[in-house]
């Protein structure tokens, strides 16, 4: 039995154009049946050139030499005497003919040389676009990486040139410093892998029914340090319905959320994670009562490489809320910041909820 060879790409691509051309030219004939007998046969014929001008615009030139090609034969079938055969008695309708199959072609090259300009123009942005962010992020690498290897190189030389000479306090804390710094560092590289994981499509969710306050206790357990200048309140009601997510990603995406809060607003303020059911989905909000954002950068904020001002330590490479806004997105969800009215900032997301799992009977006796 003979193997079924498949369509290849270029035809299935361009065979809507041969199909528009098909219908138009049978939406003219129909057109020019309901007027024939009442105007002259030259109207007939720019009842054509318009669906052949339609068709050049939207499609290649193929469908339009199809397009035209049809429109003529059918034309002269129907409507040029005698009716019903290809030959032409008039030959002025033979000039008709010709003029209908150059405006095809001219509307074709012209529509043509506009769609190659604006794929030239739309490379061309691509490319400065993508410049941009390669320039954006070496000097953001270069310039975020630059102080803890400054750290890192002086405790070290530190400790090499005259470590016998310290206490053993001074020795630790040293070490206590490159520790942090490389820390910092490798924290800040694995955003960098991550956002060019998420913006290439390379990580697949691992859903699961997840509790929206484990997700939110795990998170808090690994910042406790980050956070404990601050006061933490937290509105979790016990009724939140569970979510079908990544708890790894959420858990990050919520992280980077208190970690920002924690990053930009000054000690001993609050800083509040609550979250709430709107409809069909699930709302977490983290809430600080610092300066807030300033106005218009409510969007801004959310973009690659984008530092607010630190009241702490240093802010990261300025991925962070990218990170959790690409993640959230991936779950079907968005994630937004709004200003809060008494000052301060709240950064949103949502979760979509669907239908919660059965309890087993067991559990449920």
């Amino acid at each position: 039995m003979s193997e079924a060879h498949p369509v290849p790409d270029a035809l299935k691509e361009r065979w809507p154009g041969y199909a528009w051309a098909a219908a138009a030219t049978l939406a003219c004939t129909l057109a020019g049946l309901a007027i024939r007998g009442r105007f002259d046969l030259v109207n007939v014929a720019m009842i054509y050139l318009l669906g052949i001008a339609t068709v050049a615009l939207r499609y290649t030139r193929g469908p339009t030499v199809f397009a035209t090609v049809l429109s003529v034969a059918t034309f002269d079938v129907l409507f040029v005497p005698p009716q019903g055969t290809f030959t032409v008695d008039d030959a002025q309708y033979l000039l008709t003919f010709g003029i209908m199959l150059a405006v095809g072609l001219i509307i074709s090259r012209l529509t043509e040389n506009v769609r190659r300009q604006a794929q030239e123009q739309a490379n061309l942005a691509a490319a400065a676009q993508t410049e941009r962010l390669r320039s954006t992020l070496l000097a953001s690498i270069s310039h975020d990486l630059r102080t803890p290897l400054a750290v890192m190189c002086g405790a070290s030389s530190s400790l090499a040139e005259g470590g016998e000479r310290m206490s053993a306090d001074e020795r630790q804390a040293l070490a206590r410093s490159v520790y942090a710094q490389a820390r910092e560092m490798s924290e800040r590289v694995a955003k960098l892998l991550q956002m060019t994981r998420l913006e290439s499509g390379a990580i697949a969710l691992e859903r699961d029914w997840e509790s929206i306050a484990d997700i939110a206790g795990a998170a808090l357990a690994r910042l406790r340090e980050a956070l404990r200048t601050h006061r933490v309140v937290l509105e979790l009601p016990d009724d939140l319905p569970l979510v079908r997510v990544d708890a790894a990603l959420i858990d990050q995406a919520l992280a980077n959320l208190l970690e920002n809060a924690a990053i930009h607003t000054p000690p001993d303020t609050v800083v509040r994670l609550r979250a709430w059911r709107r409809e069909q989905e699930l709302v977490v909000s983290v809430e600080d009562y610092g300066a807030g954002l300033p106005p218009g950068d409510e969007e801004r904020i959310f973009a690659k490489f984008e530092h607010g001002v630190a009241e702490g330590r240093p802010g990261g490479v300025g991925l962070g809320l990218a990170i959790s806004r690409a993640i959230v997105v991936l779950h079907g969800g968005r994630a937004w910041a709004e200003r809060l009215p008494l000052g301060g900032s709240a950064f949103r997301f949502t979760l979509p909820l669907e239908a919660q799992p059965a309890v087993p009977a067991e559990a449920a006796a």
